[in-house]
């Protein structure tokens, strides 16, 4: 893959993009924390980005989701809203239960419409020997029906291979973790032009 990187004046005249990463996982003992941190070490020294990092355990989001005319949202719902109003990119941090994701990922997405509209969409699963990737597969199934973008390039972790801190030791990782960011800059610095000179409408 080949991705022309900006100049430095290019860089200093483009505002960073604001990067959601997302733990999709609130089981206790969950691996996603560590792996989500391991992945913000990669992109918080890039100018490109500003991360701003999402824990669904820390949200409180209900889940039963009102009409969808209420007046009155609930205060998690409008505070994590916001986050995902101003985020220009993501990346969904998620395991595999049961073949799928999991479901308070599934609950923090069907919340929001907008907030993901003209947005890419990047992923690090992890598990066992199929590193998450069928929650990834079901993933690029939601994510269009919110007008958002999901990149080629996907992390994938065995979590057999990490170590103490509970960040992947795998070869390759690494070099993973770089191709996702190096793509979902491309797409969100497009969209987000595109954006800017007209407003998407789904």
């Amino acid at each position: 893959m080949s991705i022309t990187p900006q100049s430095p004046d290019q860089l200093q005249a483009t505002p960073p993009l604001r990067l959601g990463v997302i733990i999709g996982s609130t089981r206790q003992g969950r691996a996603g924390r560590p792996i989500a941190d391991w992945l913000v070490a990669h992109a918080q020294p890039r100018t490109d980005y500003d991360v701003d990092l999402i824990d669904l355990a820390e949200t409180a989001l209900p889940t039963l989701l009102p009409d969808f005319d209420v007046e009155q949202l609930p205060e998690p719902v409008v505070s994590l809203g916001e986050r995902l109003s101003a985020a220009d990119a993501f990346v969904v941090v998620t395991p595999e239960y049961n073949h799928s994701f999991p479901a308070a990922l599934k609950n923090a997405i069907d919340w929001y419409h907008e907030e993901w509209h003209a947005k890419p969409v990047g992923f690090v699963s992890y598990g066992g020997r199929a590193e998450g990737a069928r929650a990834v597969e079901q993933l690029r199934q939601v994510f269009p029906e919110l007008h958002a973008t999901t990149i080629r390039d996907v992390v994938g972790i065995d979590l057999d291979m990490v170590d103490g801190r509970g960040w992947p030791v795998s070869p390759g990782c690494d070099g993973a973790a770089k191709i996702v960011l190096d793509q979902l800059a491309w797409w969100a610095q497009a969209l987000r032009t595109a954006r800017m000179r007209e407003p998407y409408r789904a």
